[in-house]
């Protein structure tokens, strides 16, 4: 039978969160937790945070779990899968959300920073992911969804280091989407545009900027978190187990490709 009520059930599965304190990640972290999924974070270095964090998920329901761990150091993304499995008893999902958004002419970015965001946004996201993969191949079941943004699909000025992360997420998203498929794990991305977060605050947090922003967006809103997160929780549903492959882009139509 048919259920009256819509509604995303991730009963019985677990899910694994990078940088998941704030923002996007702690939506999506909540978005999963009301659906009945254990969730536990990844944090990098502040503490504080990941423990309000948790006590926000315990609130929903959830385990309030938070490994400390930088994502694109192998060692560490290794002990942050292997914690996770052995805290919540398995794995199903994993969001790679941890990134950082510098910007920088392109004159003025060393090639020491270029390669920091690459380690964080890139680097991370394919360590994550390699340790999380033949758990989700033995089961034959698993969700990735990776956080990408409209930067990887347009470029930005000022932010190519970001850009091209963003972009090498997309590619990877694809990539892993035809790999993985046959052993029952669907790979996904979201692609946001202008978030109302913490890091996006230096550019929205001056109302003129705002407005300027707003006006060339068609909804004329700029998206929240759980504009993102929701859409994250969906892809990690069964409603989604024929989506593969999908850049799903979330920016009030500012963007129009996929």
């Amino acid at each position: 039978m048919t259920p009256s009520v819509f509604t995303v059930d991730l009963s019985g599965r677990s899910a694994l969160v990078t940088g998941g304190t704030r923002g996007i990640g702690l939506s999506a972290a909540k978005f999963l937790v009301r659906a009945g999924c254990q969730v536990a974070i990844i944090y990098r270095r502040r503490q504080r945070e990941a423990r309000r964090a948790c006590l926000e998920l315990e609130a929903l329901g959830g385990p309030g779990l938070a490994f400390r761990a930088d994502v694109s150091d192998e060692r560490e993304a290794r002990r942050a899968v292997s914690q996770a499995v052995a805290r919540m008893g398995g794995l199903h999902i994993l969001v790679n959300n941890a990134g950082i958004w510098p910007g920088g002419a392109v004159e003025e970015i060393s090639p020491s920073y270029w390669e920091e965001v690459f380690a964080i946004n890139v680097r991370g996201s394919f360590l994550m992911t390699k340790f999380a993969v033949p758990i989700f191949k033995e089961q034959r079941f698993g969700r990735i969804v990776n956080v990408s943004s409209t930067a990887g699909q347009r470029g930005e000025a000022y932010h190519s280091h970001y850009a091209a992360t963003k972009g090498a997420v997309i590619a990877f998203t694809k990539s892993l989407a035809t790999e993985l498929g046959p052993s029952g794990i669907t790979v996904n991305a979201v692609a946001p545009g202008w978030v109302d977060t913490e890091m996006s605050q230096r550019e929205l947090g001056d109302k003129r900027r705002r407005k300027a922003i707003e006006g060339d967006i068609p909804t004329r809103r700029v998206a929240t978190a759980d504009d993102v997160g929701g859409v994250i929780a969906f892809l990690c549903s069964d409603y989604a187990r024929q989506i593969n492959g999908e850049i799903v882009n979330i920016n009030g139509g500012s963007v129009l490709c996929g």
